[in-house]
């Protein structure tokens, strides 16, 4: 049988197609902008300049300094600029939620995200204080076989993945059990698949050791 596509339908299909395109271009042209900054001493501390003027709210619980004030968000200092824009970029298109990071990033303009992340990125990260010393050690061997071919040797993010070094324990703990429970038919996250082959003890241990990095 041979199904017909109302016009109605096939704009509509454009549309979205085209949108897509338009989004995708919009941010490619964003990181190399991002590129460009980074690269001038000038435009960089212009950047900076101005993402400190906007992260009033950013502040309230990741820290002026980028140095979380909860133990359950992450520090931002020290994050690489594109990794933490293109994270903008995500709760303001849905691919990922938070009540109040949705909203934020929608309320933010393009220029504003690329500021934000370029002056968070220029912060000092300043790691939590040790946890149990046995359960670190345990955690180093962890993630060397599971997380250092992305995230580095020593943690320190590669441009598209996110610093790990310093975050608090509790952070890392949520973050990879939400991992472990995501439906990788729903998502493609390669971070599922690490997540699932770590126990609830290996998850507190690789955390406790990245959190006196």
């Amino acid at each position: 049988m041979i199904r017909t596509i109302s016009l109605s339908s096939l704009v509509l299909v454009l549309g979205l197609g085209s949108a897509f395109l338009v989004h995708a271009g919009t941010t490619d042209d964003a990181m190399l902008q991002l590129e460009t900054i980074m690269a001038d001493e000038g435009k960089r501390h212009a950047s900076y300049a101005a993402g400190h003027e906007r992260i009033r709210f950013c502040g309230y619980c990741h820290g002026e300094d980028g140095n979380s004030k909860r133990d359950y968000i992450p520090n931002l200092a020290a994050q690489h600029p594109q990794y933490l824009f293109e994270q903008f970029e995500k709760f303001g298109d849905g691919r990922r939620d938070d009540y109040v990071m949705s909203k934020l990033a929608k309320a933010l303009s393009q220029q504003e995200r690329i500021d934000i992340a370029v002056y968070y990125s220029q912060q000092t990260a300043n790691p939590r204080p040790d946890g149990d010393p046995a359960l670190a050690a345990a955690g180093e061997p962890l993630y060397e076989r599971h997380c250092s071919s992305c995230h580095g040797a020593n943690a320190q993010g590669v441009r598209d993945m996110p610093r790990l070094a310093g975050q608090p324990a509790q952070y890392l703990e949520l973050a990879l059990k939400r991992f472990k429970e995501m439906d990788p038919q729903q998502n493609n996250s390669p971070m599922i698949g690490v997540a699932r082959m770590l126990s609830d003890n290996d998850i507190g241990a690789v955390a406790t050791y990245l959190q006196g990095r």
